[in-house]
């Protein structure tokens, strides 16, 4: 599943997607609030949309990949987070914008690295949770998984939920069923290219 996004988005696209959607953002907000990388992994910060002000704005807030494990368990962050069969009313919901998806394949590393993009659209959004800062741990988020569509299905067995932008404020305000946002998009929705030829 996706432990790795890139984030390549200029602010300025990123301001005129926002305006064509009519979503409003915070005047405070600059390009310092959508930083560039190549890599975002499981412990990074990276950026997140989420709901603003009195619920009238969408804002970019930084956090980490990655819910802290559940109190009293062993394992590694959660960074992936099962759709299927649950409801998100009461939970805190983001979109974490990203110019790009990988998965990998093969046993032996270095693994071949896939990039998956968004046709149509400058930029994707992952449906996301995200929680408050607890204790020494900081704000942090996870992304939504259900099973993969026909364009990710030669890749991976699950895969992050891309939710096209006419659907990112329905997800923020849930102004739809989980069901209608929480699956894959039709085959030629993602491109996919092998970036990383992977060891033999």
């Amino acid at each position: 599943m996706c432990n790795d996004y890139e984030q390549h988005i200029r602010y300025a696209e990123y301001c005129r997607m926002m305006q064509e959607l009519a979503l409003e953002i915070p005047t405070r907000q600059t390009e310092l609030d959508l930083p560039q990388a190549d890599d975002i992994r499981i412990g990074d910060t990276g950026p997140v949309m989420r709901m603003a002000g009195n619920g009238d704005q969408v804002e970019l807030a930084a956090m980490k990949f990655g819910f802290p494990p559940p109190e009293g368990r062993k394992g590694g962050p959660v960074f992936n987070f099962r759709s299927e069969g649950r409801r998100f009313g009461d939970s805190k919901r983001c979109l974490v914008p990203a110019s790009a998806f990988f998965e990998f394949t093969g046993t032996k590393y270095p693994k071949a690295k896939h990039r998956f993009t968004l046709n149509g659209a400058p930029f994707m959004a992952i449906a996301g949770l995200w929680r408050e800062a607890q204790g020494n741990q900081p704000p942090s988020f996870t992304m939504l998984t259900t099973d993969p569509g026909p364009d990710v299905a030669p890749i991976h067995n699950r895969q992050v939920v891309v939710l096209r932008p006419e659907d990112w404020a329905h997800w923020l305000n849930l102004s739809k069923p989980e069901e209608e946002l929480l699956r894959a998009l039709p085959k030629g929705s993602l491109a996919v290219s092998e970036v990383r030829a992977g060891s033999d």
